[in-house]
């Protein structure tokens, strides 16, 4: 091979950061190189990350393999001892192309292939600028990085480190720069983007950043935002929401349990009442709006009818868009120390919650049957709706602006007729 390659898991800010390393390694003068950017939110991510790079070891044994991402922050020794890395960088490393220029040479032991320092020592997110996000008709921009809130499952903070934000004007121009290279739809993405300002003078919102990039660039057609948790949304998000149709209306969720004692084990900030309140609000405010969340399964102590209760908050609030986690201990956090369940139960209780899950979105779709939508077109023959619903799209190009009726679904995606002279 020649080049750069780079291979991504994870969530949206990696997928972000997986264009900044693309670019840093290229400015570096790299080449013949795999990136493999990793993910550490359950140790299933991890064992994917090492069958890959094995994988990419076997088909390329010439070229140069370098790990980096969260899971390399957070278990280093692991992938230093793979005979088949080169090298190791941790997150904040991975973003300069100084840490490319000064790679181990083949062949080096385990501690030298190391380039990771403390994520904690880390007290601001330099602003990154790219024009392109290979293989998306979205663009994702990166506002936020880190997280303050210790819950107990989770051990992305010591992967990323303490929260902290992109100036207003940097994220205003990298939007700009994008919206300039033909993105029509903006997606902000942070570990915790709610936490957004909070650094920053003045203590800027998340909210209040949304609301200056629709009014700083009017060519931005759509604007979302990657997930949020929401006990920490402010009233600039609320006005959004009620009054900016370039806003899309759909919203993840952080809720990952639905049973008040669990959210106090996870040391969750929101109670099951909060979540309802929230999603009750925001339908008030826009209709329209669906919901995706991520919820845990199996987390340490859940009896039955704590299960229960996450089934029933999924069901109560109409989530649309469920994103199942089957309980991973993460060792180093403190629910790894719980009281564990039987993984077979824990496998038993994932696939309930997905069947709620699937039905949830069965009836979601029976709801936009007959409804006129617009659609981004995406690389594959697919689109997303404003409200995030997938939709069969063929004959259609990517990054096409186009409305559609929507004339039935297949339990998986929308089918749809396109509505004459309507594309954009």
């Amino acid at each position: 091979m020649s080049g750069v390659e780079v291979i991504t898991f994870g969530c949206r800010l990696n997928t972000y950061e997986s264009e900044v390393m693309r670019s840093q390694a290229e400015t570096a003068g790299l080449n013949n190189a795999i990136l493999v950017n990793t993910c550490a939110v359950t140790g299933e991510a991890v064992r994917q990350a090492r069958q890959a790079i094995r994988r990419a070891r076997r088909d390329n044994p010439h070229a140069r393999i370098i790990v980096t991402g969260c899971a390399a922050q957070t278990e280093k020794q692991t992938f230093a001892e793979m005979a088949e890395v080169d090298a190791v960088l941790g997150n904040e490393e991975k973003l300069t192309s100084a840490s490319y220029r000064s790679l181990p040479d083949f062949g080096v032991s385990a501690e030298e292939k190391l380039r990771v320092n403390d994520i904690m020592s880390v007290r601001a997110t330099a602003p990154q600028m790219i024009r392109h996000i290979d293989g998306h008709v979205r663009a994702f921009i990166q506002v936020q990085n880190g997280c303050d809130h210790r819950c107990t499952f989770c051990i992305i903070p010591y992967g990323r480190g303490n929260s902290r934000s992109v100036p207003m004007g940097a994220v205003v121009s990298q939007a700009r720069s994008l919206v300039e290279s033909g993105y029509r739809e903006i997606v902000l993405t942070g570990v915790d983007a709610t936490s957004y300002g909070s650094d920053l003078p003045g203590q800027p919102t998340l909210g209040l950043l949304a609301k200056t990039l629709l009014k700083q660039i009017p060519e931005i057609r759509r604007l979302r935002l990657s997930s949020i948790d929401s006990i920490e949304a402010d009233q600039h998000l609320m006005n959004l929401i009620a009054d900016e149709p370039r806003f899309m209306p759909h919203l993840h969720l952080s809720l990952q349990h639905g049973d008040d004692m669990i959210l106090k084990r996870m040391k969750r900030r929101h109670s099951r009442a909060d979540a309802i309140s929230f999603v009750e609000d925001v339908r008030r405010l826009r209709p329209e709006m669906s919901f995706g969340a991520d919820m845990i399964a199996g987390f340490p102590t859940e009896t039955e009818a704590m299960f229960e209760n996450a089934v029933n908050l999924a069901e109560e609030t109409g989530i649309a868009h469920l994103h199942v986690f089957p309980y991973s201990p993460r060792p180093g956090t403190p629910a790894a120390r719980m009281p564990q369940l039987d993984r077979t139960l824990i496998k038993e209780r994932a696939a309930r919650l997905r069947l709620a899950g699937q039905k949830l979105h069965q009836s979601h779709l029976d709801t936009m049957v007959g409804t006129r939508q617009w659609l981004l077109v995406e690389n594959n023959g697919l689109a997303h709706t404003e409200n995030f619903t997938l939709v069969a799209a063929p004959g259609l190009g990517p990054r096409d602006l186009v409305q559609v009726t929507i004339t039935g679904h297949n339990g998986k995606h929308l089918d749809m007729q396109l509505a004459a002279a309507d594309a954009a």
